[in-house]
């Protein structure tokens, strides 16, 4: 084993919010992520505590366990320069969310809104927060892009993911008609309202096939999967990928919904 000389980065000190699809369906897309903060000089560092967001037991008006749960986290979090999440959804539940948990708790709204204040989605965070000059490798494939609800709505990313994606030599990104369609996942909506989500899911996969795109991106592993799984039942060939992974160069492993994530949901 040779001795690693590489530098150390000297950057800010940024916790790394797995998020549960990641670390349980797509561990590539947290491998991308810290590369790209790596890179970008960060120290990261990913709490073993780490637990969900809390998002489900919130958008099922269980505020009593996604409180539990936002206490863990902003435990867990509150030492670091920044938190950062490869997901606008759970970006989205502790900056603009957690506060409202502890109305009428002073002391832990005020924690709530400091974790709140630094933390960010990854793209944006790149983007707008370290303005980061990345350097992606080339990548020879046209490519459609999918805005997250979460992502696109809550916290205003747009332009950042495509800005960074002109970077790679050789990719061409085509726009859908509707690209900030939802695409029917929206966490428990999916399973509340099964024939919505299909209907939903199917007007976008139509919108991708249009395009003649042979890969798909997006921020969010959720939406990420449901569109995977409606295109292989269609049997359609498109690759499915997280953006942190082509902006990374780390698109070696199989694509969504190709064997190593289960055939996602639709």
């Amino acid at each position: 084993m040779t001795e690693d000389t590489s530098p150390t980065p000297s950057g800010p000190r940024v916790g790394l919010f797995a998020t549960c699809l990641v670390d349980l369906m797509r561990p590539s897309v947290g491998f991308a992520t810290v590369k790209l903060l790596t890179d970008a000089g960060c120290q990261v560092e990913v709490p073993q505590a780490q637990t969900c967001c809390g998002q489900p037991a919130y958008n099922s008006g269980d505020s009593t366990d996604a409180r539990d749960i936002a206490k863990n986290v902003i435990d867990v979090f509150e030492g670091f320069d920044y938190v950062v999440a490869p997901s606008g959804s759970c970006a989205g539940m502790i900056s603009h969310h957690y506060p409202r948990l502890f109305d009428g708790d002073a002391g832990w709204k005020a924690r709530a809104e400091a974790l709140a204040a630094k933390t960010h989605e990854l793209v944006s965070f790149l983007a707008d927060v370290l303005k980061a000059e990345i350097a992606p490798p080339d990548l020879a494939a046209t490519a459609t892009y999918h805005d997250s609800c979460s992502g696109l709505r809550e916290l205003g990313i747009k332009t950042q993911p495509r800005d960074l994606l002109a970077k790679v030599g050789g990719l061409k990104l085509v726009e859908g008609a509707i690209p900030e369609t939802c695409c029917g996942f929206g966490g428990l909506f999916c399973v509340k309202y099964p024939d919505i989500s299909e209907k939903m899911v199917d007007a976008k996969t139509d919108d991708i096939l249009k395009t003649e795109a042979d890969l798909l991106l997006a921020g969010d592993l959720g939406c990420l999967m449901n569109m995977a799984g409606r295109l292989k039942r269609r049997g359609s060939d498109v690759q499915v990928r997280h953006v942190a992974e082509v902006l990374a160069g780390m698109t070696d492993s199989p694509a969504i919904g190709d064997g190593d994530t289960g055939d996602g949901g639709g």
